[in-house]
């Protein structure tokens, strides 16, 4: 499944890996950077998806260590304007997909991006970012941290009751900086998770073309 993302942003924070453990399923180990577990909100749009005009998603995700030592990512929740995406993922992949009014807008060289859930979910649960993407980062600007965060090829699921998981492929990540404007949510507390304590640290890509593939059972 080929698709092309765009103007997407990273947010983490560090959190105690005792208040993340809870929500990832015992069959994962939870992976860590410095001690702390890290949660990211991931706002972008996902443009070249075969019969689907494009459209907004943000997603609340983690990161976690699969029984053959893979290293990938474990969704919390993934917002998305689209309700035949939102019903495939979850029929396809068990993904917890949740259908949302949605936008991405350019505004004097910021990004902005918005989002509220149906009625169907919890109409509360929102995000309202404001991103100002900044200068790309030089490959010695990148550090172990930022590639333990970024550079995440598997994503793991449920399904049936089993781990499921579908590997992701594209190029190095084109990281640039970015400074948070606003930053207004509460996707990560519908989690399950505590509100997030700082400023998040960011990064930002302008475009990359993606394939990912259908999910396999451990």
């Amino acid at each position: 499944m080929s698709q092309t993302w765009r103007r997407l942003t990273f947010l983490h924070w560090p959190y105690d890996p005792a208040l993340v453990r809870p929500l990832v399923p015992p069959s994962l180990v939870l992976d860590t950077f410095d001690g702390a577990a890290w949660i990211g909100l991931v706002p972008f749009e996902i443009h070249n998806l075969r019969g689907i005009p494009h459209f907004a998603e943000t997603n609340v995700r983690t990161y976690v260590i699969g029984p053959d030592g893979s290293r990938a990512v474990w969704f919390f929740s993934l917002d998305a304007a689209r309700l035949a995406v939102v019903l495939g993922a979850r029929v396809a992949y068990y993904l917890p997909y949740f259908w949302a009014k949605m936008g991405v807008a350019s505004q004097n060289g910021a990004v902005h991006y918005w989002s509220r859930r149906r009625r169907t979910h919890a109409a509360s649960v929102m995000s309202d970012i404001v991103v100002k993407p900044g200068g790309s980062f030089a490959a010695q600007e990148l550090g172990d941290r930022d590639h333990f965060l970024t550079a995440r090829y598997r994503l793991y699921t449920l399904l049936y009751g089993r781990l499921g998981w579908a590997q992701i492929e594209h190029e190095a990540w084109p990281l640039a900086k970015a400074t948070v404007v606003t930053l207004d949510q509460n996707l990560i507390e519908a989690a399950g998770l505590p509100t997030p304590e700082g400023q998040p640290l960011a990064h930002y890509a302008e475009e990359i073309d993606v394939k990912i593939g259908y999910a396999g059972i451990v």
